[in-house]
């Protein structure tokens, strides 16, 4: 474990008002390789490099300085924050940036390349795990996936420098198209005219133009038109223009290429949809060459500089012949494993030990668990016949076997919880026999066959994990990570030996062979003519399957996998085989086969084949999805994996959040060693991005200072609330106008969306908010337009995922509700995780919560959660006429949207402050820490009594102030019973998109129990007319307990006055 930091505010430190002023020069301790020592002090913002000269310089009066040789081949050591050796090849940082834990450097010699080296070191600070950590890793799979992708990664840069300057435009900033199905102009703007207004703007130049358009104009005939009305001003100086051109929406780096008519671009719709002028910039090619050519000049620094070094030595011939394999079909024998020992187990004296053991298919079991005799003693455990024999067959064990450990203490009574050494122990405790009581202590996991497919051997020690989910089948948790582990000093060892059957490696069979035969006999009997009789053989092998179910409802495919029979070998062959000729599915469908109850090498590989099929849009879409269940995969090279890095590299939108779905996780023991694997893959075939990504680490690290300065600013100040809020704000102010941090936090991609340029802070308008993790609100001045500002709230202390998949599934309903023709101006506004609980969220402008709109109309804080005047008087004051029609439509499908939306997925925790109105009448939620039915309760009692929010003051708008006006009313009731149905006809999409999220970790989804909830919401299993009943008594519920929401919002408003 990292050393404990005894003072935030360190010698690295900003400075500020409530740390002092922070020496300018730090004093540091230099140790040579000629075992000189040289304390020296140097500039606090300096960066290696001018470290490294000022050190050669105060070298040479030092003896032994002739034995150092060149600068340049050598480079400094320290121990960083995290108490692991780092390597400063990257001598651009400053030291403040780099942060050791105590001021000194050891200077050692460069042992390879130093554009290599230079390379690793960059990713290594930009994955958040040192590359020599995965180079000390002794597992031959992390070395030949390592081996494999890089040259993948090497063969990928070289496919980047063969590009043209479009299609590389195309990889790196490619527009966002709405899909075919929704380009119909839907709800919202049916009143859209059919041409558009569109502003112009030229690139270095103040001018503009205002052009009417058609919507089915595509971005070239724009073009077009638009440099004629420029020549028309200035001359014909640019007549041949085709080619030199190329439109980019004006507030970020989003070109409309292709041949798309305009309605198909999201931006454009967007507009439309707000009723807002659509804002392009005309920008000369050579100025997009630019970066274009940067990025090639990046790719071949380094490519170029390995391509001239030796070659790698070839790897070793084999021998010939090959060596012998046993086939494990052709082993009858019983599976068996040996306990040697358990050390380091946590168990009271008095307790006896014993160790489970089950072999599972996904969530299957496949024969009864082995369990071993009790075992006495304190730490240390061996048992007598230790030899743990499972009733199934080597032959029939499945490719993807696990095998899954628990060990735990039976005792002869209940004891008291402070009896035992494990504090949570009686949450896990199961009662087997009368008076026996059995105590989980640690459990663990692995495979069956290595990642080559080969059945273990050997002798092997697990180290095992001692946190246990809710839900445990026989103590045994399948459905854990396979990795050990990694914090061996503590852990609890499993020591177990897997026996040898053969003389020869026992393998699993390759696919060609598992196939051929059966695939033969399947497609013979598929082409049969119908009168042709089909003996019992032929019968089983496609068992009820018949050839009209695969051709007319190939989605039952993943109830088939479920009723495989897969201790028989021969059943598994046969759906191998039947595979090969099964329709692809939707990718839809096809992200239920990535679950965990899917563990089948060939059923995996035909997941990621359908999901092929799916545009870069709708991969953004299940990203998040698609990570998580990496989890599942039980070796490092597998298809998923190589899909992911595809498309990231074809596609930098989806490489950008790839690499910070992965990045946020990194922390995570169980993953970190899988996740790091596959961003170095990442930084390695995307050299030019590395630069980019790296700078909004930096940014996101210094942001997370300040946040740190400001929390103990206010524990500091806690006596005095307004001293401590100005003593704060002004330390904030000071630190961010640092250089140190004005230049890090400037001219970079945002997180959130790579596409926008965020060029300087505009510090005046910063703050803190007043929650317990003191989040910061920074706003942004936008480099491609400008005027424009952008907000964003940087979270440290707080797990965002949760969040993040609560706006995913309300974005995904968005675009469902879309292709109905329903257009609900649903605002799901962007989030993301960036670390262990750190994160960022947009900020929405021009929007206020419920809880200042009620207070600033009233005086008394108890009053205003009852004054049903007070929302339409503040959307009447930004809106007049036509407008507020608009306000109130806007209002009125957004309110049935988010009905709808918190009633379905059990959203809680609903008050007034985290209810939000944009001024152009668009209602949403924010803030989702409690999901799918968690409601918060108090004295036992659930404070939220109502399905969804639904009080008289929005009523009140929707009826336009107007109270027997129930056509707009009868309305919004057909709008949110039209939307629901829609969501029910997707019911089992958002079942599999919950269900992958299982083993993420995220607090209110840990089980299948969490997501009964949603069947229930959702009344799946029923009719329409039976759901659609369900539904109306709820919204009558809602209607009739508002009362209820009122009392709790007063309650609110009273106990936090929110006016600034």
């Amino acid at each position: 474990m990292p050393p404990a930091m005894t003072d935030l505010l360190d010698i690295w430190a900003a400075h500020s008002p409530l740390a002092g002023h922070a020496p300018d020069q730090i004093t540091v301790d230099f140790l040579l390789p000629t075992g000189i020592f040289i304390q020296m002090d140097v500039p606090r913002e300096a960066t290696i490099q001018h470290i490294k000269l000022l050190l050669w310089k105060q070298a040479q009066s030092f003896p032994l300085f002739p034995a150092l040789g060149e600068m340049e081949s050598h480079m400094f050591e320290c121990v960083n924050q995290a108490a692991v050796h780092e390597e400063l090849e990257d001598e651009t940082r400053r030291l403040c940036d780099v942060r050791p834990f105590l001021p000194v450097l050891k200077l050692v010699t460069r042992n390879c390349g130093r554009a290599e080296r230079l390379l690793d070191s960059k990713i290594g600070v930009l994955i958040g795990k040192g590359l020599h950590e995965l180079d000390a890793l002794n597992d031959q799979e992390v070395k030949d996936f390592r081996s494999k992708m890089f040259r993948i990664s090497e063969e990928r840069m070289q496919q980047i420098q063969m590009m043209t300057f479009s299609e590389w435009v195309q990889a790196c900033y490619s527009p966002q198209l709405e899909p075919a199905a929704v380009t119909a102009i839907t709800a919202g703007v049916n009143d859209a005219p059919v041409d558009l207004k569109v502003i112009i703007h030229f690139d270095q130049s103040q001018d503009s133009a205002s052009l009417k358009v058609s919507l089915s104009c595509t971005p070239n005939e724009l073009m077009e038109q638009a440099l004629k009305k420029w020549l028309t001003t200035h001359g014909s100086e640019d007549a041949v223009w085709r080619g030199q051109y190329i439109l980019r929406v004006s507030q970020c780096l989003e070109f409309l290429g292709g041949d798309h008519p305009l309605i198909q671009y999201k931006y454009i719709r967007s507009c439309l949809q707000a009723k807002e002028t659509p804002h392009l910039t005309l920008v000369h090619t050579s100025t997009v060459k630019t970066m274009f050519d940067k990025e090639i000049s990046a790719i071949g620094a380094v490519v170029s500089r390995k391509s001239s070094n030796p070659p790698l030595p070839l790897p070793p011939k084999r021998r010939a012949p090959t060596q012998v394999q046993t086939c494990v079909w052709d082993v009858p024998k019983p599976f068996r494993i040996v306990l040697v020992k358990g050390s380091k187990v946590n168990a009271e004296e008095t307790a006896k030990v014993q160790v489970r053991a089950g072999l599972f298919h996904g969530t299957e079991l496949l024969c009864k668990p082995a369990v071993s005799n009790e075992s006495s003693g304190r730490s240390e455990h061996t048992w007598k016949d230790n030899t743990l024999e499972f009733e199934i067959s080597i032959c029939d064990l499945p490719r993807m076997t696990r095998l899954c450990f628990a060990i735990y203490a039976v005792m002869d009574k209940v004891k008291k919880q402070k009896s035992t050494k494990n504090p949570h122990i009686n949450k896990y405790q199961t009662i087997r026999k009368a008076g026996k009581v059995h105590y989980p202590i640690a459990w663990v996991n692995t495979m069956v066959f290595d990642y080559k497919g080969q059945l273990k051997t050997g002798d092997i020690i697990l180290h095992c994990w001692s946190s246990f989910p809710d839900e445990l089948e026989e103590m045994l948790n399948p459905i854990g990570t396979i990795q050990t582990n990694p914090y061996t000093e503590n852990a609890t060892a499993l020591h177990i030996h897997f026996p040898e059957y053969s003389s020869h490696p026992i393998v699993f069979p390759p696919f060609d062979k598992i196939c051929d035969k059966f695939y033969m006999e399947l497609k013979e009997i598929m082409e049969r003519d119908p009168v042709s009789q089909l003996c019992e053989n032929e019968k089983d092998l496609i068992w009820t399957l018949r050839q009209d179910c695969r051709e007319t409802f190939p989605q039952s495919l993943p109830k088939l996998l479920l009723s495989v029979k897969w201790s028989k070998h021969e059943d598994m062959a046969q759906l191998q085989a039947l595979l090969q000729i099964w329709p692809k599915l939707s990718p839809r469908d096809a992200l239920e086969l990535l679950d965990f109850n899917y563990p089948d090498q060939y059923v995996r590989e035909y997941a990621v084949g359908c999901l092929k099929d799916m545009s870069d849009e709708e991969l953004s879409q299940y990203l998040l999805q698609l990570v998580q269940v990496l989890r599942y995969e039980p070796y490092y090279d597998c298809a998923l994996t190589h899909f992911l890095l595809e498309r990231a590299q074809r596609n930098r939108q989806i490489g950008h959040f790839l690499f910070w779905h992965l990045r946020s996780e990194i922390h995570m023991p169980a993953v970190s060693v899988q996740f790091a694997l596959i961003l170095e893959t990442y930084c390695r075939s995307n050299i030019p991005h590395i630069e980019v990504l790296k700078k909004q680490v930096e940014a996101l690290s210094k942001l997370k200072s300040v946040n740190e300065l400001i929390k103990l600013g206010t524990i500091k100040n806690t006596r005095s609330k307004t001293k401590e809020a100005m003593l704060t704000k002004e330390a904030m102010m000071t630190c961010l106008r640092q250089s140190g941090y004005s230049e890090t936090l400037s001219d970079l991609h945002s997180p959130l969306n790579p596409s926008v340029l965020l060029s300087d802070i505009n510090v005046e308008k910063c703050r803190y908010m007043d929650s317990k993790m003191k989040p910061l609100w920074i706003v942004y001045n936008n480099k491609l337009l400008s005027g424009d500002t952008l907000g964003i709230i940087f979270k440290n202390g707080d797990d965002l995922r949760q969040d993040m998949l609560t706006l995913q599934i309300l974005r995904l309903m968005d675009l469902l509700w879309k292709e109905a023709n329903l257009d609900l101006r649903i605002v799901p506004y962007g989030c993301l995780a960036t670390g262990d609980r750190t994160g960022l969220i947009e900020v929405v402008s021009s929007a206020e919560t419920i809880a200042n709109i009620q207070l600033t109309s009233s005086n008394v804080a108890a009053a205003a959660a009852f004054n049903k005047d007070a929302l339409l008087n503040w959307l009447k004051e930004r809106n007049s006429g036509d407008a507020l029609d608009r306000a109130i439509e806007e209002f009125t499908l957004s309110c049935a949207g988010y009905c709808v939306a918190t009633y379905v997925l059990g959203i809680g925790d609903r008050h007034s402050d985290n209810i939000m109105v944009r001024s152009n009448g668009q209602l949403f939620h924010i803030d989702f820490g409690h999901i799918l039915g968690n409601f918060k309760s108090k004295f036992g009692i659930k404070r939220e009594r109502v399905p969804f929010i639904l009080t008289h003051d929005f009523i009140h708008v929707i009826q336009q102030g107007k109270t027997g006006n129930t056509e707009k009313f009868g309305s919004f009731r057909q709008y949110c019973e039209e939307a629901y149905l829609i969501l029910r006809k997707n019911g089992n999409l958002f079942i599999t998109l919950f269900a992958l999220m299982l083993t993420a970790g995220l607090p209110e989804l840990t089980s299948v129990k969490d997501i009964q909830y949603l069947k229930d919401s959702l009344a799946l299993g029923k009719t329409d007319e039976e759901a659609l009943k369900q539904f109306r008594q709820k919204f009558d519920e809602a209607l009739r307990e508002s009362w209820t929401t009122k009392v709790n919002w007063m309650a609110h408003n009273v106990a936090k006055d929110n006016r600034s």
